[in-house]
């Protein structure tokens, strides 16, 4: 049911036919954004005290939770990461260097190389992802109020 909108009062309601937005979808889609920031934030602090970068977590998330298996090549994890693949070498060097990942040659063709979590890594990740699992939980309540 529409409701009557006086002339000096603004809709509120969207608009099938211009696609206008009302105000309660611009204060969802807000409430979404700030939800996901604080996250984004409390993930990049929690990398930070673990001693590695937002990008190194992203890293050895992205190998970890490949689908089908525990390693990726280098151009799977430039598409993960939203990377350009020279930049990608460039933080797998540096995770590397921390003992955090190493390099497989591939068996099938040897030209391929898996980028796979070091036991050092894997512990860094499930410390991390615990934390994780803790404030999506706390958020938990935030995130189903915008639905």
């Amino acid at each position: 049911m529409r409701r009557n909108v006086q002339k000096d009062e603004p809709s509120t309601a969207m608009s099938a036919s211009t696609g206008q937005v009302s105000k309660e979808e611009f204060e969802a889609i807000a409430n979404f954004r700030y939800a996901i920031r604080r996250f984004l934030r409390f993930s990049e602090q929690a990398a930070r005290r673990e001693g590695i970068t937002p990008q190194q977590h992203h890293l050895l998330l992205a190998i970890k939770g490949f689908p089908g298996r525990d390693s990726a090549t280098v151009s799977e994890l430039a598409d993960r990461l939203q990377m350009r693949q020279h930049s990608m070498v460039g933080l797998i060097d540096r995770t590397e260097s921390q003992g955090l990942v190493r390099r497989v040659q591939g068996t099938v063709d040897r030209r391929q190389v898996f980028i796979m979590l070091t036991p050092e890594g894997e512990a860094r990740l499930s410390k991390l992802t615990a934390q994780h699992r803790r404030e999506l939980a706390t958020m938990r309540e935030t995130f189903l109020a915008l639905r």
